[in-house]
Parts: C-alpha cells; structure tokens; sequence
C-alpha cells in the first residue's frame, strides 16, 4: 500500500500547484492527479452539483487504487468534505484547514485576511474553518481576475499590480499580518501579493500547507514510500482538453517548456456527462 499513488483531485489547474508541494516535500511518492477541466469552474455551480461532481472525481481515484486523497480544490473542499470521509477508506486531505492552522499560529496581531475566489469567498469555508479560533479578526477578501491572469501567464505588470492594490487593500486598511492565499491559482503570484501587502505580512499558501498535511498524514498512517533508485509515477488526466492541459500544466507545475513529452504515455483524455 505503501507504494500506491497519492490521488490529488482539482476541478481545474490550480490543484497543480498543491502536486507541484507534493513532489517538492515527497520526491519518492507517485501521484495521480485528476483535474475536472471539462466542468470547471465549481464556484458558480449548486453546492449539490458541486458535491455529484467531485464525488465522480474522487471515485475515479479510489478505483485507480490510490492510498490517500488530495482535494487540491476550495470550492470543492467546502461542498464534498464530510461525504467524502465517510464514503472512503483512504486518508483524506484537503486545502482549507491546514492553511487555517498554519495563519492561527502565525498571525501576532490576530488580524487575518483570507483571499479567494468569489465562489470559495461566498461559501464561508474560511470562515467557517476559523470560527475555532474567536479571538482573531478574519476578513474574506474576493480577487476573481487573479485566476484569469495566471491562467494567461500573467504574474506581473502594471494592470495585475493595479487590481491587486484594488483588491487588497481593505486588508490593509484592517491592518491584517496574514494573508491566507485561498485559491490553489495564487502561489503563483505571491511576488504581487507580498510587494503589495509589504515585508511585515505573512503569507500562507494553502498548496504548501496541504503538503505538509500530506506528509503528516503518510507518516503516521506509515504510508510513506520508501527511498528508491527508481522514478515515482506521475500519472495526470483531465476530463477536457488535453493540450490546454499540458500548455498551463508546464506552467503550474514549473516545468521548462522543453519538456514536451512530460505526459508521454501516461497522460490520457476522459470523457464525461453532465
């Protein structure tokens, strides 16, 4: 069991972000990675179809043998998480409360911002999630076009620092020390984030922070994979358009553009309904 992949399930591409943590914390786990591109986004979707969907996702990679699961997805994490521990055997992760543990303990003034999608944001899962801790001051900040730029390859520039400055800075003016990055898309753009919000402010990234979750859990559980000489799997499919998928892949998980064979042989269309 040791040996098996870790499943990481995302409704789009910034799951990859928290696949790109696992292999930087984990080099010697294998990694099966399902993004449900062909649906995507969730965040505008009923929270019940939102739960039918990621259900299928998750199915699909117990089925493929997996000996833990990753949501790698906010919105999804929000609808799906109680199901989800009580439908599977395997360890499961997911992206909102291991970035809320990790800003519990490294805010000083107690003042947090949380930004998001605006789905995530309408949801209330960070706040929900923080409502264990009463004693701090949480403000759920929306940055919907962060997506769009780093889906488009943008990660500076005069246009995404003007909308980062729109949409940060109520957190500044709530003097927050912490920012938790809610969407698995805005690691990638922790350079505007942190010029913008300054040195004094903490970020927290909810990809690193679910890979130390996933280490934990591996290790208790003494499902880590041993140290070999052989190369992990990294097996990655997506329910839409492959080439789309490998273009913002390189991207998401840091790859040259060189490498472009990456998937070979292990990188497969699944088609789906609804």
């Amino acid at each position: 069991m040791s040996g098996a992949p870790i499943g990481i399930f995302d409704s789009g591409y910034g799951g990859l972000t928290v696949a790109r943590a696992v292999l930087d914390q984990l080099p010697h786990e294998s990694i099966a990675y399902l993004g449900d591109t062909a649906r995507a986004p969730y965040g505008p979707r009923p929270i019940a179809q939102t739960r039918e969907y990621a259900l299928q996702c998750l199915d699909r990679l117990v089925a493929h043998g997996v000996k833990a699961l990753v949501i790698a997805c906010n919105t999804a994490s929000a609808a799906v998480l109680h199901d989800a521990r009580e439908r599977y055997d395997v360890p499961l992760v997911e992206v909102i409360r291991p970035a809320v543990r990790r800003a519990v303990s490294a805010t000083r003034t107690g003042r947090v911002g949380v930004i998001s999608t605006k789905g995530t944001h309408q949801s209330g899962a960070y706040l929900d999630a923080f409502a264990a801790a009463p004693h701090l001051q949480v403000r759920s900040q929306p940055c919907p076009r962060f997506v769009e730029f780093v889906e488009a390859g943008i990660t500076g520039g005069p246009e995404l620092l003007e909308v980062a400055r729109g949409y940060l800075e109520p957190l500044q003016q709530d003097g927050v020390d912490t920012v938790v990055l809610g969407c698995t898309h805005y690691p990638l753009l922790t350079g505007v984030i942190s010029y913008v919000m300054g040195d004094g402010v903490t970020l927290v990234s909810s990809a690193e922070e679910t890979a130390k979750d996933v280490y934990r859990v591996l290790a208790d559980r003494d499902l880590l994979a041993p140290a070999s000489d052989g190369m992990p799997g990294l097996s990655f499919t997506t329910t839409g358009d492959p080439e789309e998928f490998r273009r913002l892949s390189k991207r998401f998980l840091g790859l040259p553009p060189e490498f472009d064979d990456v998937f070979e042989n292990n990188f497969h269309q699944v088609g789906v309904t609804g």
